[in-house]
């Protein structure tokens, strides 16, 4: 290939090889089990309809971002979102950053110093990873959700750092599997350690009101930090940090992913206010992901398919197909037959542990449920 460096072809060309090369999805009308939008916010007309009357009323009329949140870009809209994002998650604070990924990286890059730990679970997202990357802290990976190692770690570095940070996913993106948070919580405080807690998947999933697993537990006020990405259950852009007053400030202050980037437009930042209160009223569509999870475990039993899925009670169901080529396969074949899901492949996961993806909604049927999993039952045996 002309003008392109011959080391990143040579990648290019081992991603081809192991069958693992990435390219962008064409968009389709399938059944959709493949997205994140798990109760249909994103195409929710009411949140749209009720979006662009609020702009109105408040004579709202920027379509665009004009620059950062320091300069120009903090319109009057932040603050009321992030009042009622942090009431909403009965936090002292939030700040609202531009994606997931900005928050992680924000909040990792900057928050733990030199001389402080951070203990994350080793299947954490490449956002957190990331974060501590750029971090000055010294990092240790822990073994998933295995708290007995997590325990060691905290009895060797108590006594020999300054501050102590363990970071976790409440729902897991590519196992949709949940930590036992409660246990985390009675370990970080037993060593005085802040517990940092990313919650993308579990908005609009666990709660009376979507408010995510933690505070279902109403633990709350025992975590550091929350992270929120609005890009899953909410449907829309962008992410908020929870903590205290003084976090907030600090990440202002600190955080390079907020201070050297544009603000979100006045139309995402009313979007994401509007999805919020909406899921105050939004009661059916919870119930009706509930009781599609429940309905997904139970048919995972009754055709036998159970043993080949990590175990999951959230909306992300995955099914262990070890092998690139397999699991493409496969996931082709139920694209075939009108079912949108996607394959998993290393290394975005360690190989032989490649999987199929299934992502739950409140609007798919029981019916397409078990089609879709009588179908991949005859596909695997």
């Amino acid at each position: 290939m002309e003008n392109f460096p011959k080391s990143l072809q040579q990648k290019l060309q081992q991603r081809v090889e192991q069958n693992a090369l990435r390219k962008l999805p064409i968009a389709n009308d399938l059944i959709d089990f493949g997205s994140n939008d798990y109760i249909g916010f994103s195409k929710n007309e009411n949140i749209f309809h009720q979006t662009h009357q609020f702009l109105l009323d408040k004579n709202i009329r920027a379509n665009g971002a004009t620059g950062s949140r320091l300069l120009s870009g903090n319109h009057i809209l932040y603050q009321q979102a992030e009042v009622f994002i942090a009431t909403f998650h009965q936090s002292e604070a939030s700040l609202i950053f531009n994606s997931g990924y900005d928050a992680n990286v924000g909040f990792f890059s900057a928050v733990p110093q030199r001389n402080d730990i951070i203990l994350y679970d080793e299947l954490c997202h490449a956002s957190i990873r990331d974060g501590i990357q750029m971090s000055h802290a010294k990092a240790y990976k822990f073994g998933h959700n295995d708290f007995e190692e997590l325990e060691k770690l905290l009895q060797k570095f108590t006594s020999e750092s300054n501050e102590i940070y363990i970071a976790t996913e409440s729902v897991f993106s590519m196992d949709g599997d949940c930590p036992n948070l409660e246990q985390l919580v009675s370990l970080s405080q037993k060593h005085n350690a802040y517990l940092v807690i990313d919650e993308a998947h579990a908005l609009g999933v666990f709660g009376n009101n979507g408010e995510g697993l933690v505070q279902s537990l109403g633990l709350e006020d025992k975590v550091f930090a929350r992270i929120m990405t609005f890009g899953k259950g909410l449907g829309c852009h962008g992410a908020a940090i929870l903590g205290s007053d003084a976090l907030k400030s600090y990440l202002v202050n600190f955080a390079r992913s907020f201070i050297y980037t544009t603000g979100l437009s006045p139309h995402s930042v009313a979007t994401i206010l509007q999805s919020y209160k909406h899921l105050t009223k939004e009661s059916e569509a919870l119930e009706k992901l509930k009781g599609n999870i429940l309905f997904f475990n139970q048919e995972k039993m009754r055709l036998g398919l159970k043993p080949m899925f990590v175990y999951s009670k959230s909306a992300i169901q995955c099914a262990i197909i070890p092998g690139n080529e397999k699991v493409k396969s496969i996931a082709a074949q139920l694209q075939q037959k009108g079912f949108d899901v996607r394959p998993i492949l290393s290394p975005t996961v360690p190989e032989g542990q490649e999987r199929l993806r299934f992502c739950l909604h409140s609007y798919n049927s029981t019916a397409k449920i078990s089609t879709i999993l009588e179908l991949l039952a005859t596909f695997v045996f």
